[in-house]
């Protein structure tokens, strides 16, 4: 495992070649800010929403690499203020689907600080986070000396057909997107990396029904007390060093956890799915893309009888799906 981690560390390295810087603010990051990265395509959409969200929670300062939009995400985000950009026009998928970038920018800004790793359409639900910033949640796990917290990714849908209800750029998707599955869901333990294995929700049982195997995984470890030396693996379901994946309790506990509300499933996905397809620069040879593009055609509805509308974490808590733990 050190060997497989040094081996990340050094592609990580190799692929700084790769980016550009666009517009560097980095010198603004003071000792104790709460940083965010994430890597971009064609979101410009779905960016002033999520820069709202992330900002009331109490983000300092945003790590973006921009993976050659054409609409305008470059240039919004370079002129937004407490945001760095990078751009590259090099391959997602040579770059493990743009984990060797986000290593690198989190090696180079984040070493010390507690950083959030989320996609554009990812919004992170953590206990008390409708009355405590998120910088409550971090100085309790320094406390608590947990330098990792997991959050299980949770579909959220619309009750109709996605394409029934346009989103609008700077919405909150949650608007019109508010549905979300209670159960359907499978865990495992990876033996190999100790983190577990979630998969379920609708999208398993509308795109991957006869193999869910297939479906796409829902546990990430999204915040980190980063540290040069460590490494995400897989998007963010794995870090090395191992211990960091120990995000749950198997001694009968449980250990504090969030969700991040997942807005997939709207109707930019259609062509978003088109695209990634033509691009191909996805896991399996843009698989989930595929399964989504031919079923969209017949325009399903992923609401059914067990769908429950999301009304806060308390509602997640009780329902298993995240849990304050030990904190009060």
């Amino acid at each position: 495992m050190r060997l497989r981690r040094k081996r990340r560390i050094l592609r990580c390295l190799r692929k700084a070649r790769e980016l550009t810087v666009v517009s560097d603010n980095t010198g603004s990051i003071q000792p104790d800010d709460i940083l965010l990265t994430s890597t971009v395509r064609n979101e410009k959409i779905r960016l002033p929403y999520f820069l709202k969200y992330y900002r009331d929670l109490g983000v300092n300062h945003f790590l973006f690499i921009d993976n050659d939009s054409d609409d305008g995400t470059l240039e919004y985000l370079a002129a937004q203020p407490g945001v760095s950009v990078w751009r590259t026009g090099h391959s997602y998928k040579k770059a493990t689907y743009g984990v060797d970038w986000t290593n690198y920018l989190l090696r180079r800004h984040a070493h010390g600080h507690w950083v959030l790793t989320v996609d554009p359409d990812e919004f992170f639900v953590y206990p008390f986070c409708d009355t405590r910033p998120v910088r409550a949640l971090t100085d309790w796990l320094d406390s608590t000396g947990v330098r990792s917290f997991g959050a299980m990714l949770v579909d959220v849908y619309p009750k109709g057909p996605i394409d029934e209800e346009r989103y609008r750029e700077g919405q909150n998707p949650l608007e019109i997107a508010s549905w979300f599955d209670t159960g359907n869901y499978t865990i495992t333990r990876n033996p190999a990396y100790g983190n577990l294995w979630i998969q379920g929700g609708p999208r398993c049982r509308m795109f991957f029904q006869d193999n869910p195997r297939k479906a796409p995984a829902l546990n990430k470890i999204p915040l980190v007390r980063w540290n040069r030396r460590f490494a995400y693996v897989s998007s963010t379901h794995a870090l090395l060093p191992r211990g960091l994946n120990q995000v749950y309790d198997d001694s009968g506990g449980e250990k504090s956890s969030g969700v991040l509300l997942h807005a997939k499933l709207i109707d930019t996905l259609g062509a978003k799915a088109e695209e990634e397809l033509t691009r191909t620069q996805h896991y399996a040879s843009s698989t989930e893309y595929r399964a989504y593009a031919q079923h969209l055609q017949d325009r399903p509805s992923f609401w059914c009888k067990w769908s429950e509308k999301y009304i806060n974490w308390r509602q997640l808590e009780i329902l298993g799906l995240m849990s304050k733990g030990n904190w009060a």
